[in-house]
């Protein structure tokens, strides 16, 4: 016990030596933009010196930090666990490239409760093993570069930072992020999470815009982007379009948005310590490049490509990713007023796209091959009661652009 302690101080030491010498230091690592979520390679150090390869989501819409069972165990750490979730104490620090981020200062790390060798790692659908949280990320300049595939993270006053910007509010024990916005003209507060693949709004606002804009494009399941984990809810959200909104330097046109009740609403009012109407999350902003200044309450946006992602132009199913790697189907919405696929049901199994098995594939890469030219044909292999058959399914254009007014004229 006590040589694990010691080698325990020795690690922290040198922890807090490199973090010394790492003062002005930022770093630029490669990103994987996956399901629009920002995965990176990092490190966990280990009492014995050595280092334990992890995969790290960017994470600055959640304060919490979150770890996967297998790693917590691989790492030695206690782990204790109740009827909804695991916890234990946070690992010593996470390095990206060459920069140590200490994770003292953490209280504890969410474990879900899964087994250690369950197929998913932080999340089903996800190939990740850590999040780096607001509650971190408020300490250092922080780069997202969408476009690049880049991401990159420094001591305050590291990263020269370029575009529109904007001062922003940011609570400052967790460090989330709540961007003065206007919707219809109306002030109100968006959070900006850059690790949800959707952009979220309170279903009081949803409502009345979808009540007062029946021409703006709106639809029932949550497809694409907007199939965010594969909740049961996800088959019967409401998703829409929004025509302009207003988010601090930018104004945004069809801003793909889901509904959220109010229960959740209250949650991230809770939360980010002011009230707020939602969030816009990286579907919105992947054509930029994203600056967070911490230090001085502001974020950047840089353009740095003027492409126009079809996000909603899928095969019309809804999915759940299982911890055994496979992925059922939750529901079929409906597209020009029929199902979107015919013969799938409910329940069934996706065991395939083309002939290309999904089982262990993330959700990016599901919905990659879901994906395309509206019109293009993909072959389904679906499974029910045991059995295997195959489905031919079209390409769809669901969400269509928020039409101009001289279309409404039309």
């Amino acid at each position: 016990m006590k040589a694990v302690t010691i080698a325990s101080i020795v690690l922290l030491c040198g922890l807090a030596e490199a973090q010394q010498k790492a003062v002005s230091q930022a770093v630029t690592v490669p990103a994987v933009i996956d399901h629009n979520r920002i995965v990176i390679d990092a490190a966990l150090p280990l009492l014995n010196g050595s280092m334990q390869h992890v995969r790290a989501w960017v994470d600055n819409g959640d304060p919490d930090l979150n770890l996967s069972r297998k790693i917590a165990t691989q790492l030695g750490l206690a782990v204790s666990c109740n009827d909804q979730e695991c916890s234990s104490p946070p690992p010593p620090a996470i390095i990206i490239g060459e920069m140590t981020i200490p994770l003292t200062g953490v209280k504890e790390a969410n474990i879900p409760l899964k087994p250690v060798n369950a197929a998913s790692v932080l999340a089903s659908g996800m190939n990740a093993d850590i999040n780096l949280p607001a509650s971190v990320l408020r300490h250092y300049d922080v780069l997202i570069d969408f476009p690049g595939h880049k991401f990159t993270i420094g001591s305050p006053g590291s990263i020269h930072f370029l575009g529109s910007s904007s001062k922003v509010e940011i609570n400052a024990e967790n460090g989330l992020i709540q961007v003065p916005s206007k919707v219809e003209n109306k002030k109100y507060n968006l959070a900006l999470d850059l690790g949800s693949s959707i952009s979220l709004l309170s279903e009081e606002l949803f409502d009345s815009l979808e009540k007062e804009h029946g021409d703006w494009p709106h639809m029932t399941g949550a497809v694409g982007s907007a199939n965010m984990w594969g909740a049961d809810a996800e088959a019967t959200w409401k998703v829409m379009r929004l025509d302009r909104v207003q988010y601090g330097p930018l104004f945004l046109t069809d801003v793909a948005v889901v509904s959220l009740p109010k229960t959740v609403v209250d949650l991230f009012a809770k939360r980010a310590g002011m009230p707020t109407v939602g969030s816009l999350g990286s579907n919105v902003f992947l054509s930029y490049r994203v600056g967070l200044d911490y230090a001085h309450s502001t974020v950047y946006f840089d353009i740095g490509r003027l492409f126009k992602f079809p996000d909603f132009d899928v095969v019309g199913l809804v999915l759940r990713p299982e911890d055994d790697g496979r992925y059922t189907i939750l529901g079929v919405p409906d597209f020009e007023g029929g199902a979107a696929v015919e013969g799938v049901q409910p329940r069934d199994r996706l065991i395939a796209v083309n002939d290309i098995p999904v089982t262990g594939a993330t959700m990016g890469q599901v919905w990659k091959m879901l994906s395309g030219t509206p019109g293009q044909q993909r072959m389904l292999t679906i499974e029910r009661g045991g059995k295997q058959f195959a489905v031919a399914a079209r390409v769809q254009h669901f969400l269509p652009e928020v039409p101009d007014s001289n279309q409404k004229r039309k």
